[in-house]
């Protein structure tokens, strides 16, 4: 072993178990493609203002778990926490809201990080993928990315998630509501630091987990009583838009997200089989956050969802994907001869787009075999000087165990014909 051990909290994606993750990517990406939206890359870290203004001071992401470092060059910088902010930040700078075509549907994929406890399903560093809807309000895109993202877990196979949806008023009654939650939390007997919460944002006490707190907040105002006529007509045509497509949902009073920037529709995917952290993915509206990092006014929605959160939900159903055999023919050369005549068909079965492998170094026939075996390959070529001196070489089926003579030359087609 190697003196080296990956970070704690972190871990890395090995065969066979990474193909699952990419499955699930690509599954979750899929109906985006399909749906208008475009991928977007942004760097691994940004400036901490980005972070600290988008994502909200009071946040236990930016107060607790960022990672925050200066560089050589004087500058503070932040490993992304999330990707909003940064997805954002890129279309502003890029001036894609100028283009004229509004709005701006983007889906990224990648690495986020936050320093908190590990645990199982909660890492330090983690993976998603999102996506971002910029420049429109309209209650159909706030219903559309709940459709894909419910698509996306469907097409996987995942049954038991369920979907909490809530509103988070605007900056017409958000304020009204706000003031009422305050008063209400003066009343109860919080830490300090939950009443400084409290007094920063206080919709942020009614996302505390801890018990004795979650106790004290059952007669808590509800911000649904507080919606203006304009949110409530908002959010009752995103439950209808829902509702048409089949998609069900729960209405939760008291869902709010964990970042400052959300408005209005707000939404969380829970598997109920991943114990405490029961979230696979979520999401909303962030009419407020262009502007908050200095862009103009850009009501947009989106969504991000956990690639860990998925396997583990995957696992906790017991859903076994169908990912493709990553390799279909292995070929065991025997001798120098048959090791160049083999290699050129494998190249040439690759460049036809079958996967192919080959024995490397100087196995012997058992040896390669085992190979093969592993490899999990439907078809081996193996083949030795008498076999090419008679201008063959041995298929090897290796499901029902035949094996037959195929001319040199045949090889490929035949091969093609059976796995094309």
């Amino acid at each position: 072993m190697s003196t080296f051990q990956a970070p704690k909290g972190t871990y890395d994606l090995i065969p066979p178990e990474s193909a699952k993750y990419l499955a699930v990517r690509e599954a979750i990406a899929a109906p985006l493609r399909n749906s208008g939206y475009g991928y977007i890359e942004t760097p691994g870290f940004e400036n901490v203002e980005l972070f600290a203004r988008g994502v909200g001071e009071s946040t236990d992401i930016v107060t607790k778990e960022m990672y925050a470092f200066e560089t050589k060059g004087g500058d503070q910088l932040a490993l992304r926490p999330e990707g909003t902010a940064s997805v954002l930040r890129a279309a502003l700078e890029a001036n894609l809201h100028k283009l004229g075509n509004l709005p701006v549907k983007l889906w990224y994929s990648g690495s986020y990080y936050r320093y908190e406890r590990p645990q199982k399903g909660r890492y330090r560093h983690f993976s998603q993928v999102g996506a971002e809807a910029i420049g429109a309000e309209d209650p159909a895109l706030d219903a559309e990315l709940i459709i894909l993202a419910d698509q996306a877990y469907r097409s996987l196979g995942l049954r038991n998630f369920r979907i909490l949806l809530n509103s988070l008023g605007d900056k017409e009654c958000r304020p009204v509501y706000r003031e009422a939650l305050q008063t209400f939390l003066r009343g109860l007997d919080l830490d300090e630091e939950t009443l400084r919460r409290a007094d920063i944002n206080p919709l942020r006490v009614l996302d505390d987990k801890r018990p004795d707190v979650q106790k004290q907040l059952t007669d808590a105002p509800l911000l649904r009583d507080y919606l203006c006529d304009a949110c409530k007509a908002y959010h009752e045509e995103v439950r209808q838009l829902i509702t048409a497509a089949g998609v069900s949902f729960e209405d939760d009073p008291k869902l709010v997200r964990g970042l400052d920037y959300y408005t209005r529709t707000t939404f969380e995917f829970v598997h109920d089989g991943l114990g405490s952290q029961s979230a696979v993915g979520g999401g909303g509206r962030y009419d407020g956050l262009s502007e908050m990092i200095g862009g103009p006014a850009l009501p947009s929605v989106g969504w991000a969802l956990g690639v860990d959160r998925t396997v583990l939900a995957l696992e906790a159903e017991g859903v076994e994907l169908e990912l493709p055999a990553s390799t279909s023919v292995f070929a065991v050369p025997l001798g120098d001869e048959a090791r160049r005549v083999l290699f050129t068909k494998v190249t040439e079965l690759r460049k036809l787009g079958i996967a192919a492998d080959f024995s490397y170094g100087s196995k012997g026939l058992k040896g390669a075999m085992k190979s093969a075996n592993r490899s999990g390959a439907r078809y081996t070529i193996v083949a030795g000087e008498r076999d090419l001196a008679e201008g063959v070489v041995q298929l090897k089926d290796m499901e029902s165990g035949d094996q037959r003579a195929v001319g040199v030359n045949e090889i490929v087609a035949e091969l093609e014909s059976k796995l094309g």
